[in-house]
């Protein structure tokens, strides 16, 4: 049930012409959304309202958050961010004792916006204590059917593309992805204790046809090599969970017990549109501090600062449990099931 009216930065999106065009697309979020509280509800979750106001916003490089500052009762300033997930918070009531949990999170990132990004967006995150994160992929599943149900169509729709919902999806190793889209070897790139090795992804490029900058990282060429080559092409006909990404790209997954070069990692797309991002769960604190401060350090070198520690949360993942847990984009998720042109098409109220 795509917009049938012009959506046009002149007309804002409160005008009341505009509105009446956007309306049916809001009211089947509302439904999509209700369909998925009952999913999860029957399913034995207990919904959670994470605190979106934290002392980190996130520990990954290319992550922006929005800072803003607490003041105390004596006026005393206190630095603060808007999260850009609710998984420390999540994270913190599994190690409360919590063992299934979901949230519909507003979630801000800065540096992000067009038809597929806003920097307020709502995330649905979900964790299962004790589970396998191949769990993850079956809660997938069911929840594009809920969400087709409820928005009465049968096929997701992104810009002449389509997904069936209802067709099991395919999982798909990402290194055999890039072998067969971008005609490359990844794991030969990847070194034994799972760092990048650089030039040997810029020579495998370079013999490949696909460009690369002098200072580029491993992890900028990977990730160039998926936004151009391999992402459009997944989703096609049935969903892709694409899975078990490199270690050095899963800052906060478990190593695969079969080879630690690789994490227990995936992503689940439909129409060339990532939806979701989800984990077997690093519980192991000092790893876990280790990889941040990688990230920061890559943070500091690309953008010239750095995000603080939340030494609550790592002091948390000591009794945390083994756990799965995983964040999808509610607004894709609903873009795609309405056939709406861009995020902001399901907001009722987008920011701006």
């Amino acid at each position: 049930m795509p917009a049938t009216g012009p959506e046009t930065d002149a007309t804002p999106w409160w005008d009341a012409a505009r509105h009446a065009d956007r309306r049916p697309l809001l009211l089947a979020r509302n439904r999509v959304q209700a369909a998925l509280r009952g999913w999860f509800g029957a399913q034995g979750f207990t919904e959670v309202d994470p605190a979106a106001l934290q002392v980190s916003p996130g520990n990954e490089a290319h992550l922006h958050g929005f800072a803003t500052e607490a003041l105390g009762p004596d006026g005393r300033a206190r630095p603060m961010y808007l999260h850009t997930s609710p998984e420390f918070a999540m994270k913190k009531l599994l190690a409360a004792g919590e063992d299934r949990i979901f949230a519909f999170a507003h979630v801000w990132r800065n540096r992000e916006a067009g038809p597929l990004h806003s920097p307020e967006f709502t995330m649905l995150e979900w964790y299962r204590a004790g589970a396998d994160y191949t769990a993850l992929m079956e809660d997938c599943a069911a929840l594009l059917r809920a969400a087709a149900k409820a928005a009465g169509t049968e096929a997701l729709r992104w810009r002449g593309a389509e997904c069936d919902p209802f067709a099991a999806p395919e999982r798909l190793p990402l290194a055999e992805a890039v072998a067969h889209h971008a005609g490359l070897d990844l794991m030969a790139t990847v070194r034994p204790d799972g760092a990048g090795d650089a030039a040997a992804l810029a020579a495998a490029c370079a013999g490949a046809g696909i460009r690369t900058a002098p200072d580029d990282t491993w992890s900028d060429m990977l990730s160039r090599v998926l936004v151009e080559k391999v992402e459009p092409a997944l989703g096609h006909g049935r969903a892709t969970l694409l899975d078990r990404y490199p270690v050095a790209e899963a800052a906060l997954a478990r190593p695969c017990p079969d080879d630690p070069r690789l994490a227990e990692r995936f992503e689940l797309y439909a129409c060339g549109v990532e939806l979701a991002n989800g984990f077997g769960e690093l519980t192991d604190p000092a790893e876990q501090r280790r990889r941040f401060t990688a990230e920061m350090d890559e943070k500091q070198r690309v953008y010239g600062h750095r995000y603080p520690l939340d030494e609550d949360f790592l002091a948390a993942l000591a009794d945390m449990p083994p756990a799965a847990g995983i964040a999808l984009g509610f607004d894709r998720l609903v873009m795609l099931a309405t056939g709406a042109p861009r995020i902001a098409a399901v907001q009722w109220a987008p920011p701006g």
